[in-house]
């Protein structure tokens, strides 16, 4: 059986989550802003992420894997649920959960940049640097950490842990 090992904290969560959509908020408040969240791990943390903000947003979702159940990625990124929303001269944001290697959120990136937006930036709930293979720019991000598997807050391990409230770290 895995320890579970609280990494951030459920309130330390909200109120960073606060503080970002503040932010968010500031940078975009005379914006057309559609925010992106990647399902299925940015689900929690994008709605208490648009329930803070105080601009007006479009909201859509993409889904990609590349995990499959395992720790590892399999280095192929697979797009399986693509925007529905039109992206075209509109600020676009990604809402991710964690980005590690790097490799999903710069593929993203590069997708969106067909549709012509006017700008594309990174929120993520975590920013991990352990495994990080591509030079990404996050615009936001919650929660900073150099190693660890984490669950919790959205966050899972073969589709288990999303349900807890604090970020924690998965030890096998």
């Amino acid at each position: 059986m895995p320890q579970i090992i609280p990494v951030f904290k459920k309130d330390a969560i909200e109120l960073k989550v606060s503080e970002i959509a503040e932010q968010i908020s500031q940078d975009y408040a005379s914006a057309d802003l559609v925010l992106v969240g990647v399902l299925k791990g940015a689900f929690i943390f994008m709605a208490d992420l648009v329930r803070k903000l105080t601009i007006p947003v479009k909201i859509d979702f993409v889904r990609v894997s590349s995990y499959g159940s395992g720790t590892e990625t399999t280095g192929e990124i697979r797009l399986a649920q693509d925007l529905e929303t039109d992206i075209e001269d509109k600020d676009v944001l990604i809402v991710e959960d964690i980005v590690d290697t790097g490799l999903t959120i710069s593929r993203l990136v590069e997708h969106f940049g067909a549709f012509g937006p006017r700008s594309v930036r990174i929120c993520a709930l975590v920013d991990k640097k352990e495994r990080r293979k591509m030079k990404i720019d996050i615009s936001y991000a919650c929660c900073v950490v150099d190693e660890g598997f984490l669950v919790g807050y959205g966050l899972d391990y073969a589709e288990n842990y999303r349900h807890l409230p604090d970020i924690c770290h998965l030890k096998f």
